[in-house]
């Protein structure tokens, strides 16, 4: 009995083991290119990964959040995909928890004012005044705070930020430490803090 226990038990191992061996890790995929499927993410490629030796070096990720209803993203992504350099990001994630990817990693998008804050307000503004700014940091807008700003993520959103985060960190060689919300490196609203809950949680180890 035992040994026709140990056979079946083997011969499950045996069918398991190729399927695993033939699941890509995130890092893996992350360095690829294309439009590939990401665990976890529903991605609407409206610009395809190139080859990353040609991406542009990107050192940080600034988290931005809009004012825009639920349904913004998708329409900001479009935009953004008609004029890269336009005022916004390279990454727009919507209330469902759609993941847009708006441009080509080689552009850079206008966002960021400068990286103005320096009282030290939220962090320690000394490595970020003037240096952690929209040329240097590939930027993610959040859709959908409207009509309260205060409003935060949804839970979709925090899903597949879970994921994204750890996405664009691998692909780019980003540490955790240089996540950065938009008001702890700029002066913006005063109502609330834009970015920081995001940022705070993608800093985390365990997040």
């Amino acid at each position: 009995m035992n040994l026709r226990l140990l056979v079946a038990a083997l011969g499950v191992i045996a069918i398991l083991a190729p399927a695993a061996a033939q699941t890509p890790d995130l890092a893996s995929i992350a360095r690829g290119s294309g439009t590939p499927e990401i665990p976890g993410l529903k991605m609407v490629w409206l610009a395809p990964w190139g080859e990353l030796s040609k991406s542009h070096r990107w050192h940080n990720i600034i988290v931005h959040q809009t004012e825009g209803p639920a349904g913004s993203a998708r329409y900001g992504a479009q935009e953004q995909a008609r004029n890269p350099t336009r005022r916004g990001v390279t990454v727009w994630v919507e209330t469902d928890g759609t993941v847009y990817w708006a441009v080509p990693e080689s552009l850079v998008p206008t966002h960021g004012d400068g990286a103005n804050r320096n009282d030290n307000k939220y962090i320690d503004n000394a490595a970020t005044f003037h240096q952690v700014v929209g040329s240097n940091s590939i930027g993610v807008e959040f859709a959908g705070n409207y009509p309260d700003v205060t409003r935060g993520a949804t839970e979709a959103q925090i899903a597949a930020w879970r994921i994204l985060a750890r996405v664009l960190e691998a692909r780019y060689g980003i540490p955790v430490e240089r996540v950065y919300a938009h008001d702890w490196i700029d002066f913006k609203d005063a109502r609330y803090c834009e970015g920081c809950a995001l940022a705070t949680l993608a800093r985390q180890p365990d997040f």
